[in-house]
């Protein structure tokens, strides 16, 4: 049992993962039967959770050797092969130095970059700049998948950053090893909607019509609510009737804002009531918002000016038309246009079917009362 069951980042098993019963079995059947996927929802709303928990269900720890690979962070070809290496190795850690070995005799461009201790336990010491040739690691990592001895299943999360690279061939490159590598089932996760639906079902894309297609949903209210109630419980806690629907409707029903949320009210409260829930939304603000200060330190006063106004407005749109501009005092709409893609980039603003919104929820809550 852990501390505090309402869990904020990793996975830690299915009696701490609130339902999701019909997405995982639908995603479970489609893997075993083939099927490459694509998961797409927002960011935070339980993607990556809920990747691992198909990862744990037995007719996938029984039969295949599993691979989650974040490429949020990369800009090119050579970080994205970087993290598919050091994915690969350390997934392959607890298994011990027969598996690593196994996979060097395929991804010798490593080898000289990965040692192991006299208890037989790697060390990754590769450095982004000793990938010298990314195209030919990468095919070296697609060939070590064939031949492995069970079935794999890789997941690659954030999948739509590959569509920014510099490199103009990584969509081609990556579905010609795919689809040369019956040995392996892949999910392509992402959070950007429009461009990962393009990827995907647009006739000029390499990708088209070769996945499954999943959009990931919030968790329904009535099953949270169960879930919240059994857990305080089993601690010998109370949360009142209602409470979790007032977190679900302050976020939208995101995954990781609700378990912030109620693991907050776990560690401070006994008897949670709903004006708790103002509470722990203040003192998470409090914990983050020098970091929050920082974020607004490095922006131009314009970008500034730009955030505040959506996070008063909550969901805004049309954000460079005179109405918005004139109620916001803001400069004009070419200076809010050009603001907007800036903290776009700096992934402070998330876009999506025109409608703006910051990114970060307490952030933007934050934000209002500044």
């Amino acid at each position: 049992m852990i501390d505090n069951p309402f869990i904020t980042y990793g996975y830690e098993s299915s009696a701490y993962f609130c339902d999701r019963k019909t997405e995982t079995q639908e995603l479970v059947t489609m893997l075993t039967n083939g099927n490459h996927a694509a998961l797409i929802s927002p960011r935070r709303m339980g993607k990556t959770g809920l990747i691992h928990h198909c990862f744990a269900q037995k007719e996938i720890q029984d039969q295949y050797y599993t691979f989650l690979i974040d490429i949020y962070a990369t800009k090119n070809l050579q970080d994205m092969v970087y993290r598919m290496g050091q994915g690969i190795v350390n997934r392959l850690k607890p298994r011990g130095q027969s598996a690593i070995d196994g996979f060097l005799r395929f991804v010798t461009s490593l080898r000289t970059g990965i040692s192991f201790d006299g208890q037989g336990n790697a060390s990754w010491n590769v450095g982004i700049g000793d990938i010298k040739s990314p195209n030919f690691t990468l095919e070296e990592i697609f060939n070590y998948l064939k031949a492995a001895d069970k079935k794999c299943i890789v997941a690659i999360d954030e999948f739509q950053v590959i569509a920014g690279y510099p490199e103009k061939n990584v969509e081609e490159l990556m579905r010609t090893y795919v689809q040369e590598c019956r040995n392996a089932v892949f999910i392509f996760s992402g959070s950007q909607k429009s461009m990962m639906s393009e990827m995907f079902s647009s006739p000029a894309r390499p990708f088209y019509q070769s996945v499954s297609m999943m959009f990931l949903k919030p968790v329904a209210l009535p099953e949270y609510e169960v879930f919240a109630k059994e857990h305080f419980e089993k601690a010998g806690k109370q949360i009142a009737e209602g409470v979790v629907k007032i977190i679900y409707d302050r976020f939208d029903g995101t995954t990781w804002y609700l378990q912030k949320v109620l693991n907050q009210l776990f560690a401070t409260k006994d008897n949670v009531v709903a004006k708790d829930v103002d509470t722990a939304v203040e003192q998470i603000i409090n914990q983050n918002e020098e970091a929050y200060k920082d974020v607004l330190y490095q922006l131009t006063a314009r970008q500034r000016d730009l955030l505040v106004a959506i996070s008063r407005e909550g969901k805004a749109k049309q954000i460079t038309g005179a109405k918005f501009i004139k109620r916001y005092h803001l400069a004009s709409a070419s200076s809010v246009q050009k603001s907007a893609l800036a903290l776009t980039e700096k992934q402070l603003l998330t876009h999506q079917q025109g409608i703006y919104e910051i990114y970060d929820k307490f952030m933007s809550e934050w934000l209002r009362k500044s």
